[in-house]
């Protein structure tokens, strides 16, 4: 019975699932900093912001590792499948 348990899969998955909490915890992490605010003006918007808008955003980084995961399991198959 626990030859059915651990696939060939069950490690990677495994591992992709520890790269998004990784990345969820790492975003909670960033929005429970505490904030200073100086004045009632609103801050400038940082320059890696300004420049990569997309690069911060946690929830394309999980689509992106998602993506990749999934690109390998559908290679992996069409390389080892025999017509």
């Amino acid at each position: 019975m626990a030859y059915y348990f651990f696939d060939v899969w069950v490690i990677p998955t495994l591992l992709v699932i520890g790269i998004i909490v990784w990345i969820g915890v790492k975003s909670v992490r960033k929005l429970q900093m505490p904030k200073v605010v100086l004045n009632e003006r609103d801050r400038p918007i940082p320059e890696l912001v300004k420049e990569h808008p997309f690069t911060v955003n946690p929830i394309l980084w999980v689509i992106l590792v998602s993506a990749i995961f999934i690109l390998i399991v559908i290679f992996y198959y069409w390389a080892s499948s025999s017509y």
